[in-house]
């Protein structure tokens, strides 16, 4: 008896299949729960406005469904919010169709050339713990890539105090060394200390939030 090998699955074709099958049922995208993620809100509030002024260029990275994106639309910023799945572009369309046009289909490792060094701040929230290590690097350096001079970067992800990628599927948790190491290859340094912390979801995860800029 012989058997057929199962087709491994792109990242571009992994998400795209999550939000497809979904099939316009939120409840069915694991991580998407109808608010902006509280750790951005937090650092919005608190860290925010002495760093980066109303109406500066801010990219979201992996957006979606958009619910970052729309909490930075509604404080004032030009936002540009992308995603390797065409279905959740679409869909984060239908949800905002007042800012349609912020929702841009693209994938991070293959961004418009327009783009580079245009963004005063981008926003990186869990996309970075869904990519498996080896791609880690090149993913950071591209969204190095879309910093203007002074922009910076906030990453906020899964925290783990060893390095893991056991799991078949994402998330991965990232080490704080992990993540500087593959910060540092992308010429980005930290513009503040790394702010580890343990979230309000049921069950509590860990995780960190850093605020690197160009070195």
């Amino acid at each position: 008896m012989t058997t057929t090998a199962q087709p491994v699955l792109t990242t571009v074709d992994y998400f795209e299949s999550i939000y497809a099958e979904a099939a316009g049922e939120t409840s069915r995208i694991p991580w998407a729960d109808g608010q902006p993620a509280s750790a951005l809100v937090n650092w919005l509030n608190a860290v925010a406005p002495s760093l980066i002024r109303c109406g500066a260029r801010v990219a979201v990275v992996g957006c979606g469904l958009g619910d970052d994106a729309r909490e930075l639309l509604h404080r004032g910023y030009d936002v540009t919010a992308f995603d390797c799945s065409d279905t959740a572009v679409h869909w984060a369309q239908a949800i905002d169709p007042e800012n349609a046009n912020c929702y841009v289909h693209a994938d991070l490792l293959d961004l418009p050339m327009k783009w580079r060094h245009r963004f005063d701040l981008v926003v990186e929230v869990n996309t970075l713990q869904s990519l498996a290590m080896d791609i880690r690097k090149n993913a950071v350096a591209a969204m190095a890539d879309l910093l203007a001079a002074h922009g910076r970067l906030l990453v906020i992800c899964r925290r783990s105090d060893v390095a893991c990628e056991t799991q078949l599927e994402p998330p991965w948790p990232l080490t704080e060394s992990e993540l500087l190491d593959v910060c540092e290859q992308a010429s980005l340094a930290l513009d503040s200390p790394i702010c580890a912390f343990t979230d309000d979801e049921n069950p509590p995860v860990d995780r960190m939030r850093a605020v690197l800029r160009r070195s």
